[in-house]
């Protein structure tokens, strides 16, 4: 089907709405995307007449919540093209999903001196977990750099693995620069594991875990147009096989005694106590109605904003935009001589602009690029050229005041 952006936006109630006089131009994607009418109606639902705990009750409405839960863990497998829907674990997004990795699945393989290589371009989710290991034992870790223009090539990822590289930590999309790392081309390059954080990547552009060929892929429901509190991580059979329960409880059992345990398989294995039932559900709804849009669709239609705002934005000889790799999303980090961060969101709030600003949990990045805080503009598919206009007007509009 064709992509209709006009048609997309009226499935979102909230950007009919105006902020400060204005109409909102949202363009804080990155940090949480709005949500379209069918996401908030199935909650509104869910909530109002099909409510109960899952998995453990045998009356009419559990039996409902139950199977419209269940359904979701297909829903996300066939969104990520996953071999086997058991592979997928539910989790509160993908902070959740890593840190299940460094703990069930790292902590008891690693030992002091092991080397774990990440890249700079990592949101904090993919960086503290990995600390952790550092800190408790002994692990070290191995940092890759991008390309001054915020590019990683695979082969100098590639380049820090040795004999004791036990994981490789890469985000597929750079929540700062949208910088899209050839995930594939690493795993292709090496034997050891590889985890990818998909926080950005899986919503941008398709993504199959099967042809990547990587061992754990993680996601964030309320950046996929889903409920915050959602999100899953997709664990091959392989690894699955290897990891120790994450957390102890209800649901991750078959049975308990005073003197033993024995675990559920997997995936309820790493699903202790009562989950997000609901938030769940609106994930597997907001995941069904990107299919329907088609995820080829929703990465074309991005890419035209992205272009568009790209070539806008160099008009701009006083915007700096930090790491404008060749192959990126359209998210943009932006400075501005003379005036800070803080300061362009501010001004471009009072327009009714929404951009985030900050370090964007990415500090070693920013670091990296020697700022200490940018103003980011992230884009999603419900974005539109004349929004990218409102945002160049903002930002003129910024540097007449501090010039």
């Amino acid at each position: 089907m064709s992509f209709d952006v006009d048609k997309v936006r009226a499935d979102f109630p909230i950007l009919s709405r105006q902020v400060n006089g204005r109409p909102l131009v949202y363009l804080d994607s990155g940090a949480s995307s709005q949500k379209p009418q069918q996401v908030i109606e199935a909650v509104t639902r869910a909530y109002a007449s099909e409510y109960a705990n899952v998995h453990r009750g045998l009356h009419f409405l559990s039996n409902l919540a139950t199977e419209n839960y269940e359904r979701v863990r297909a829903i996300i497998a066939r969104f990520l093209n996953a071999p086997h829907e058991d592979e997928v674990i539910f989790t509160s997004g993908a902070t959740e999903g890593i840190n299940l990795v460094s703990y069930a699945w790292a902590a008891p393989r690693l030992q002091a001196g092991d080397e774990i290589v990440l890249s700079v371009l990592e949101h904090h989710a993919n960086i503290v977990p990995w600390h952790f290991l550092r800190e408790r034992q002994g692990v070290v870790l191995k940092w890759v750099e991008p390309e001054p223009d915020g590019s990683l090539p695979p082969e100098k990822l590639l380049a820090a693995v040795g004999p004791k590289t036990k994981l490789i930590a890469v985000t597929h999309m750079s929540n700062v620069t949208g910088t899209v790392v050839d995930v594939a081309a690493i795993a292709r390059g090496t034997d050891v594991p590889v985890l990818v954080d998909g926080s950005q990547g899986a919503v941008h552009m398709p993504v199959d875990v099967a042809a990547l060929g990587v061992d754990f892929y993680s996601i964030t429901g309320h950046k996929l147009y889903g409920p915050s509190g959602s999100g899953a991580i997709w664990i091959s059979r392989e690894r699955q096989a290897q990891m120790r329960p994450f957390m102890g409880g209800g649901d991750m059992i078959r049975t308990v005694s005073r003197d033993t345990v024995d675990y559920a398989d997997p995936p309820l294995r790493f699903e202790a106590g009562t989950p997000g039932i609901v938030n769940q559900i609106g994930l597997g709804v907001a995941l069904d109605y990107l299919m329907e849009l088609g995820m080829e669709n929703v990465a074309a239609h991005e890419r035209d904003i992205r272009d568009y705002a790209r070539d806008r934005l160099r008009s701009l000889n006083w915007i700096s935009v930090q790491g404008d790799a060749a192959d990126k999303g359209a998210i943009f980090s932006l400075t501005m001589q003379g005036a800070h961060a803080h300061d362009i969101s501010t001004i471009l709030d009072k327009r009714g602009i929404a951009v985030r600003a900050g370090t964007h949990c990415a500090m070693p990045l920013l670091d990296f690029f020697g700022v200490s805080a940018t103003a980011r503009a992230s884009f999603a598919m419900y974005n539109t050229r004349a929004e990218v206009d409102a945002l160049i007007d903002g930002l003129t509009f910024c540097r007449e005041l501090f010039a």
